[in-house]
């Protein structure tokens, strides 16, 4: 474990300190947890991932980080990661505004390559937060300025990250908080229950049979409690692949809790407007500044 925590941390002091080092930084050092052996290939098509077997993180550094850190987490249905598209682009838009960005590409829920693929992908967004947090003062980063970011399926699994946080799917040795402190969710798929999930991601996730118990521990309006992270949340009225009641039950659920949530529900826009509405990230800015994390 020692020597996992040195390699992470040269690779991290490396990438800080060389504007010519590689950006990419492997999640694991070795074995990867909760993985079978499999001949299966990464796929890379035009930005978009399948069959991921090397989870990684891609450090885009700010020329003026302001102390803030977001782990972006595309979407894509659990079937694919849209790397390009929600992952980069949304996170050089960050770095913009001096945010440390850090995309995720993360394992997709596979009996292929995972013993159990339910965790795969928490697994990852744990190790993710764990790295940004364990490392915060090579970043530049204030350790309690760590936010996550989900879009489509990503944002289940950003929001799973901000309600599973208190049982650790991974080793921690140390204890580090896996509690994001802020939680960004843009259309987001919230929950897994039958008439408002979607259909594709619930399959590729917990199967097509899953059993009530899987339903509810993955449908995480369910899971929220009173300290579950800040949150943010944006999605279309008429979005035909995520019905927005997703996002509306989450946000009901949060205020019940009395988690601070902010919605921005459009009424037109459909599934995936921020690649057609380019001031869709600017009530989000507002929302960063007035909590101080911009």
């Amino acid at each position: 474990m020692k020597q996992v925590l040195l390699l992470v941390s040269c690779l991290v002091g490396c990438l800080v300190n060389s504007a010519q080092a590689q950006q990419i930084i492997p999640l694991y050092d070795g074995a990867v947890p909760n993985a079978r052996a499999t001949s299966k290939k990464e796929i890379n098509e035009n930005g978009m991932y399948r069959d991921v077997v090397t989870p990684t993180l891609e450090y885009i550094k700010p020329e003026k980080p302001n102390g803030t850190a977001v782990i972006v987490i595309a979407g894509g249905g659990y079937g694919v990661v849209v790397y390009n598209g929600e992952g980069l682009s949304t996170a050089k838009a960050l770095a913009e505004k001096g945010i440390s960005a850090f995309v995720l590409k993360y394992r997709l829920p596979n009996d292929d390559i995972m013993v159990d693929k339910k965790i795969g992908a928490l697994q990852d967004a744990q190790k993710a937060i764990k790295i940004v947090r364990e490392n915060a003062d090579k970043f530049g980063i204030d350790k309690n300025k760590i936010g996550i970011m989900g879009f489509s399926a990503g944002g289940h699994l950003a929001s799973t990250a901000a309600t599973h946080f208190e049982k650790s799917y991974i080793e921690n040795p140390n204890n580090t908080s896996l509690r994001p402190d802020f939680q960004i969710l843009v259309y987001p798929v919230i929950t897994m229950k039958d008439g408002l999930t979607h259909g594709g991601s619930r399959d590729n996730l917990i199967g097509k049979n899953p059993t009530a118990a899987d339903i509810e521990t993955f449908s995480n309006e369910l899971q929220i409690k009173a300290n579950t992270p800040p949150a943010y949340l944006t999605h279309a009225a008429d979005d035909k692949l995520v019905d927005v009641d997703n996002s509306i039950s989450y946000f009901e659920n949060l205020r019940k809790n009395k988690v601070e949530v902010e919605m921005h529900i459009y009424p037109k826009g459909d599934h995936g407007f921020i690649f057609r509405h380019k001031g869709w990230m600017e009530p989000l800015f507002d929302w960063l500044k007035r909590n101080n994390w911009l």
